[in-house]
C-alpha cells in the first residue's frame, strides 16, 4: 500500500469501508456468514460437513459467488486497461444494484450471493502484474504488515509506515459498524446506501486516474 500515492490510500479506505459496511449487512441477515470475509465461510463449509450441512451449503454458495465476482472483475479490469479502477468500480455499483433491487422480492441468500460477487470483484480495483496489490474486502494481510511496520520503526527502519495499514483496517472496521447500524434500523434500504458509497467511489476514482495522467 505504501507504493501508492496518498490519493489511492484514500480510495483503498473508501473500498474497505464499503466491504464491511456490506459485510456486515450480509452478516446479520444470514445469521452469521460473511459476504466479503470469505476465510470465516471457508471454516464455516469445513465445520458445516461435519455438524451442520445446510450451513455448509450456504457458506460455500458465498464462497463460489465471491470467485465468480473475483473472476468477472479481473476481465472487467482487463478490458478497460488504464480506466480499470473506475470501470470494476461501476461494475461493483451493478452489482450492488441488482443485489438491492433483488432485496425488494426475494429472500436474503440470492440476495447475499449477489453481495459477496460484488465484494470479489472489488478486489480488482488494485493490482499489479495480474495481482491484487492491495486487499480491501479482508485485513489478514494489512494486520500482518501493520505489525512488521511497527516493529520495523522500533528497529531503527521508516517510523511512520505502519499507518496506512491501520487506516485501511479501521476504515473497514467503521464501515461494518455504519452497515449494522443502518441495516438494523433501516433494513434493505441499507444496500441502497452502498449502491450510493459504490457509485461515490466510482466517481472518485475516476478523479484521481484523470489527476494522475495530467501533465
Amino acid at each position: 500500500m505504501i507504493a501508492y500515492e496518498t490519493r489511492f490510500w484514500v480510495l483503498a479506505a473508501m473500498l474497505a469501508a464499503l466491504a464491511g459496511y456490506v459485510d456486515a449487512i450480509g452478516f446479520i441477515s444470514l445469521g452469521g456468514f460473511f459476504v466479503s470475509f470469505m476465510s470465516g465461510n471457508s471454516t464455516r463449509v469445513a465445520v458445516g460437513l461435519v455438524r451442520d450441512f445446510p450451513a455448509a451449503f450456504v457458506a460455500g454458495f458465498l464462497v463460489l459467488s465471491f470467485v465468480s465476482g473475483v473472476i468477472a472483475g479481473s476481465f472487467v479490469a482487463s478490458r478497460a486497461a488504464r480506466h480499470r479502477k473506475p470501470a470494476v468500480l461501476a461494475f461493483v455499483t451493478g452489482l450492488l444494484t441488482a443485489a438491492a433491487s433483488l432485496s425488494e422480492v426475494t429472500s436474503h441468500l440470492p440476495v447475499a450471493m449477489v453481495l459477496a460477487a460484488a465484494m470479489g470483484a472489488e478486489n480488482a480495483v488494485f493490482q499489479r502484474n495480474g495481482e491484487v496489490s492491495i486487499g480491501v474486502t479482508y485485513m489478514t494481510g494489512a494486520l500482518v504488515k501493520l505489525g512488521q511496520h511497527i516493529a520495523s520503526a522500533f528497529m531503527g527502519g521508516p517510523k511512520w509506515n505502519w499507518t496506512p495499514y491501520l487506516f485501511l483496517w479501521s476504515s473497514l472496521v467503521c464501515g461494518a459498524s455504519l452497515g449494522a447500524f443502518t441495516f438494523i434500523r433501516a433494513g434493505n434500504v441499507a444496500i441502497w446506501v452502498a449502491v450510493l458509497a459504490a457509485g461515490a467511489s466510482a466517481a472518485y476514482a475516476a478523479m484521481a486516474e484523470a489527476s494522475r495522467r495530467a501533465p
